[in-house]
């Protein structure tokens, strides 16, 4: 079983416009909502991908009751931490030609009895998962001064093997307890460790260095480019296919979600990557985010249009 867990779910106001000016009034001629936030997007995506994984999140609210209910219509098993703050929403703008606006609300504040009660869910669910997946950014949580260590202090309950999509102090942090695989894109590599990865050496050399740190493996994503991913032994390069994109909100989600999906089905971390670009891919050409097909999905190294390179890291 996978677990997907995190403290910052969303409602998603996804609204198409034919152009947008700034300062003016503008009428979107489209509008869909729909559960997202990291998440959920992973969860929603690993159970349309056909695996068995729960989501355990903290949701309040009349947006929460609605993700409660858009999950129990969709078959989607779930774990809630109700909370009386109201689960934000966040608002996508799509215009021709490509361009989205993304209007993002910060998640509300959690209070300390929640905080608990999230700690017990997880601790229960995490005992029965193969793997976890811990995602998203993370709310202020009453009591606490830092959220730095959350995600290290959940990965002490996780017997399984943890997938880590978490940037800053969160990861450092987290690297201490040694997860299989850490995933933050490439602007969040470049805040961890503090300095511009302008070039393939500076990024591969921030990549052993999270490697060093503790993680089994390190994915890093840039957008609709290329996809590293490094052991201590070696990386792999994979560069996704062009596609035309719908809506690239949930993408990395979908990734991450495949790379799970992959792994647990006893795919080599490499060729459970190639299956996790292919779920971005299919993510890409949809409206809404994590509604995967798997019947569209061609796995490991049969994917169509992705290519990888095995790269031995050079003799030190």
């Amino acid at each position: 079983m996978i677990l997907a867990a995190g403290l910052s779910p969303a409602w998603q106001r996804i609204l198409v416009f034919d152009g947008v000016t700034p300062g003016a009034v503008n009428r979107a001629r489209a509008v869909y909502e729909c559960a997202s936030g990291k998440v959920l997007n992973v969860g929603l995506a690993l159970t349309t991908l056909g695996s068995k994984a729960v989501t355990v999140s903290v949701i309040g609210g009349p947006a929460g009751e609605r993700i409660q209910a858009e999950f129990a219509q969709l078959g989607v098993d779930a774990r809630w931490v109700l909370d009386a703050a109201a689960t934000r929403t966040c608002t996508t703008l799509i215009e021709p030609g490509g361009r989205i606006t993304e209007l993002v609300e910060n998640a509300q504040p959690i209070s300390a009895d929640s905080w608990t009660r999230f700690q017990s869910t997880f601790a229960a669910t995490a005992r029965e998962a193969d793997w976890v997946v811990l995602c998203g950014s993370l709310p202020a949580i009453a009591g606490r001064t830092s959220t730095a260590t959350v995600y290290a202090e959940l990965m002490e309950n996780c017997p399984g093997r943890v997938l880590l999509d978490a940037r800053g102090p969160e990861l450092m942090q987290g690297l201490e307890r040694k997860p299989f695989l850490v995933k933050p894109n490439r602007e969040e590599l470049a805040a961890t460790v503090g300095h511009a990865l302008p070039d393939e050496p500076a990024l591969l050399a921030a990549m052993r260095e999270l490697n060093h740190r503790g993680a089994e493996w390190v994915l890093v994503t840039d957008g609709p480019g290329a996809v590293w991913l490094s052991s201590r032994q070696e990386h792999w390069q994979f560069i996704p296919a062009a596609i035309d994109v719908v809506n690239p909100i949930g993408c990395g989600d979908c990734l991450a979600a495949g790379l799970a999906a992959g792994l647990d089905e006893g795919l080599p971390c490499p060729e459970a990557v190639a299956f996790g670009i292919a779920a971005a891919a299919d993510n890409a050409r949809s409206m809404l985010p994590a509604r995967l097909d798997r019947s569209r999905l061609a796995a490991g190294r049969h994917l169509v249009g992705t290519h990888f390179l095995h790269k031995p890291w050079e003799r030190q």
